[in-house]
């Protein structure tokens, strides 16, 4: 995995837990039992703590009859990433409430990056911005609201 800029050695200050090392393990876990984003072509490239970066090349079989990008599938993609995110922290998290606005069209061929971050996060709720880009250019903006369910992603 490429680095997000996270420091790991801030990760266990005072001999607290690795925050890094629990994202990991969270999204290993995860991936193990994600036949959907893989299915797809996604790629987890990063993830840390309230984090994750994925991709997805659009095939044709992505398109629809405007010969774009399927809007399905732009969400997808940036539902997954909201989902490594919002379960980094070990936890156990599920999404509660998603919107997404798409700014321009994708294409065929294109190589989509869902970039999510944590906004806020209390209790058992929090709030994740996914942008998804094609090189430079925003294609779509997705909030997710996510709750945990209990349960953990490492031991």
């Amino acid at each position: 995995m490429m680095s997000d800029g996270h420091d790991e050695s801030d990760a266990g200050e005072e001999g607290g837990p690795d925050l890094d090392a629990i994202a990991r393990a969270s999204a290993d876990a995860m991936w193990a039992n994600d036949p959907a984003s893989a299915g797809l072509g996604m790629m987890l490239l990063d993830v840390g703590p309230g984090y994750a970066l994925m991709t997805m090349e659009v095939t044709a079989a992505m398109t629809n009859g405007h010969g774009t990008a399927h809007g399905g599938f732009i969400f997808t993609l940036a539902d997954s990433a909201f989902a490594f995110a919002c379960n980094s922290h070990g936890e156990r998290a599920v999404a509660q409430h998603c919107t997404i606005t798409f700014v321009r069209p994708g294409k065929q061929g294109d190589r989509l990056v869902a970039s999510a971050h944590e906004v806020s996060r209390t209790g058992r709720s929090g709030i994740y911005d996914v942008q998804v880009s094609v090189g430079d250019e925003v294609i779509a903006e997705f909030r997710g609201h996510s709750r945990t369910v209990g349960g953990s992603w490492v031991e």
